[in-house]
């Protein structure tokens, strides 16, 4: 009896099937660690865009009277809420470099956190 050496035996076509499904498995699981990532990304860019916001808000405010850092504006403030985000911000009351900070507080999956922008401003 001759047998054809062509074709697949059973035990190759079950290990092509093993390897091909760890890799849809890796893929599957890679997939919804992106989606997570991209979620996240798109919050916190948010939480920036807000902060640099507020920041050029205050410095318009201390730019715009004379002299400089005098507006009743350029102070500390809040907490504001809007958007799911609560804003507050600290001006120091006196100086000639005046080391403004803003917190902004924002709610994820694993509970709220907190990102701080700081930044110089001459008075």
């Amino acid at each position: 009896m001759n047998r054809s050496d062509s074709g697949f035996t059973l035990v190759e076509v079950l290990v092509a099937i093993v390897v091909l499904s760890v890799g849809v498995m890796a893929l599957a699981g890679s997939t919804a660690m992106v989606t997570r990532m991209i979620g996240r990304g798109k919050v916190e860019t948010r939480v920036a865009q807000a902060a640099s916001r507020r920041l050029e808000g205050l410095r318009l405010s201390a730019l715009s009277t004379t002299p400089r850092c005098t507006a009743g504006t350029f102070a500390s403030g809040g907490p504001v809420t809007a958007n799911g985000l609560t804003e507050s911000w600290t001006v120091p009351a006196a100086g000639k470099v005046r080391s403004v900070q803003v917190n902004i507080i924002y709610r994820t999956a694993r509970g709220p956190r907190t990102a701080t922008i700081q930044t110089r401003i001459d008075c």
